[in-house]
């Protein structure tokens, strides 16, 4: 073989291995019926959950579980995915900033036990920008 051949094999063979190593560590969207059937059947793989936080006639959050005084790395509260099932998610970390303002909550782990351990929370928070504010606003032309 010439050594062109053996070069662009030797692409090949490390693309492919990099392609193989991203997609081992992909996760997948499940709401937490999947994820608890997964659990089951003993499958350890990290999946997404996406949901929001129940909360009261306020619209302030509630069920959450968050003493930095006693141990600043847990951090319990109760997620509502969005096929309406609920279920309690521990992180062990500190509670994110912004969290009880969050819209939207995407958390990345899996069920151990009767708990959804997150490894990452993600937060899609409320826009700063509201329609009102935009209204008569235009852009300057120079």
């Amino acid at each position: 073989m010439k050594k062109s051949h053996l070069f662009v094999m030797a692409i090949i063979a490390v693309a492919a291995a990099i392609i193989l190593s991203t997609t081992a560590d992909a996760s997948v969207y499940v709401g937490f019926g999947e994820a608890r059937q997964r659990a089951a059947e003993g499958n350890a793989t990290k999946v997404h959950v996406v949901g929001k936080l129940l909360r009261d006639g306020q619209q302030r959050p509630i069920d959450l579980e968050y003493d930095p005084m006693t141990d600043p790395n847990y951090f319990a509260f109760t997620l509502v995915d969005t096929l309406q099932v609920a279920q309690r998610v521990v992180y062990n970390n500190p509670k994110p900033q912004d969290f009880d303002a969050s819209e939207q909550v995407v958390i990345t782990g899996n069920m151990r036990g009767k708990v959804f351990m997150a490894d990452k929370i993600l937060l899609k928070c409320p826009s700063k920008y509201v329609k009102k504010d935009l209204d008569g606003a235009t852009a300057s032309v120079k």
